[in-house]
């Protein structure tokens, strides 16, 4: 287990090298295409007067065309952005992308010293190898003779502690213009808002498709499931707790009595359900979510806890996949804030490490296992280079289930915290001691997207 800051034993030099490298990297390459969109704003643009200005135009077009300069570089609007898309239409080298693309690299290489297995599995080798000498489409006919041979769960478990900075990788050496915007994103350390990394689908756009209003309604539970629900207070019980949830867009909100005698609330938010449904926990809902923090999910789930919770209460949102998401989504949302007070997020299996509570004293603690592929769908993986939030306190670990999306599953989680990381269970289980108490109360909504 390793939580924010702590290192790999016995790998600390060559991966704090390797991540030191990759952060200098990506701010050169920033630096570098900051220069070439200014030169071509000059060299492009009408900033530059072109009587007596003759030479100093054709230096100017020189040093964002020249490969032993900036490479091709033009950058911008315009005749810029025509010079742009030749260049990827084309395969021409920008200095900018590759130190980019090369900083990218010295993350892959750090997340295979912390994980042999990457290079131990030939398969996973011959992909690495590919990415190292820059072999985009061989990287690409490998992925899909892989996910042929051994299926698209251990290819994925295998792959989770490099495979954003790969998706990264060959979203910057790939002929689509649409995704850089993305592979940007990754490789400078931001956390991906514009567009998804394989595509290059807009998020603008997953936002006009999933633009359901969100809906709630009270919900019976059957005797079983009411039957079935954990109230340990524990941080495994709460995960055990979403598992026995399921999918289906059920939202489960225990009322609490602390040892100090306040009433507080825990809410339980569950992953995705499927491809496509009523539910707000669709496919779409989850690619959304991602980047944006208002969905249909969010808004259901605030309409549910206005019903249910008086102004100012106490809240722990929990949330599996995609509802640790919805957890930060709605803990980022002010004025969800201004009407409930979140204390606590704990995230488990989500890609929520580039989300930002809107109240600084909310505490966020992410738990995650590195071969689960999930958490790095934002772009930053349990192995990167990057510090988190000030809010956050992460714990990783690894288990023998290198299965996908086994790995993932609410249950499995729940297994791990109580079986193989103890201690992080311990961590965020005295976290939540005001949150241990009798339960007086388990509310259930059912949530729709409209």
């Amino acid at each position: 287990m390793t939580d924010a800051t702590t290192a790999v034993a016995g790998h600390e030099p060559e991966i704090g090298s390797l991540h030191h490298l990759c952060r200098v990297l990506a701010e050169a390459a920033e630096a570098v295409k900051d220069a070439s969109r200014y030169a071509s704003e000059l060299a492009l643009g009408t900033r530059l007067p072109r009587a007596g200005g003759g030479a100093a135009w054709r230096t100017l077009l020189r040093t964002i065309t020249d490969p032993e300069g900036l490479g091709w570089a033009p950058r911008g609007r315009g005749l810029a952005r025509v010079g742009r898309l030749a260049g990827v239409f084309t395969s021409r080298e920008s200095l900018a992308v590759s130190l980019a693309v090369t900083g990218l690299k010295a993350r892959i290489r750090a997340a295979a010293v912390t994980h042999p297995e990457l290079l131990a599995d030939p398969d996973t080798a011959r992909v690495l190898r590919a990415v190292r000498e820059d072999r985009q489409r061989e990287a690409v006919r490998v992925f899909r003779s892989i996910l042929s041979a051994q299926g698209a769960e251990r290819t994925f478990a295998l792959l989770a502690p490099a495979f954003a900075d790969i998706l990264a990788w060959n979203a910057l050496t790939d002929e689509n213009p649409l995704n850089d915007g993305a592979g940007w994103e990754i490789a400078t350390g931001r956390t991906l808002t514009g567009a998804e990394p394989i595509l290059g689908v807009s998020a603008r756009v997953w936002a006009f498709l999933d633009r359901g209003p969100g809906r709630a309604e009270p919900l019976v539970p059957s005797p079983a499931l009411a039957g079935r629900l954990d109230t340990s207070g524990t941080i495994a019980g709460y995960v055990r707790n979403i598992g026995a949830v399921g999918t289906d867009g059920t939202l489960l909100v225990q009322q609490v009595v602390g040892p100090d005698g306040v009433q507080r609330y825990v809410v339980h938010l569950a992953g995705m359900s499927g491809v496509s449904g009523k539910s707000p926990q669709d496919l779409l809902g989850a690619v959304h979510a991602v980047a944006r923090p208002a969905t249909p999910y969010t808004r259901a789930v605030s309409k549910a806890l206005r019903r249910l919770i008086p102004s100012g209460c106490e809240l722990a949102l929990v949330g599996h996949s995609l509802g640790g998401i919805t957890a930060m989504n709605l803990a980022a949302d002010r004025d969800f804030c201004g009407i409930h007070q979140v204390t606590h997020v704990v995230a488990i299996g989500s890609p929520v490490d580039g989300k930002h509570p809107a109240d600084p004293r909310t505490r966020v603690y992410s738990l995650v296992n590195e071969h689960d592929v999930v958490p790095s769908l934002e772009g930053r993986s349990s192995v990167s280079a990057y510090a988190l939030p000030e809010q956050f306190t992460e714990f990783t670990w690894t288990d023998d289930t290198h299965a996908f999306p086994l790995c993932h599953a609410a249950e499995r989680y729940a297994h791990n915290l109580e079986h193989e990381v103890p201690e992080a269970s311990a961590h965020v289980d005295a976290a939540l001691a005001p949150f241990r108490g009798r339960v007086t109360d388990a509310r259930f909504f059912r949530l729709y997207d409209r």
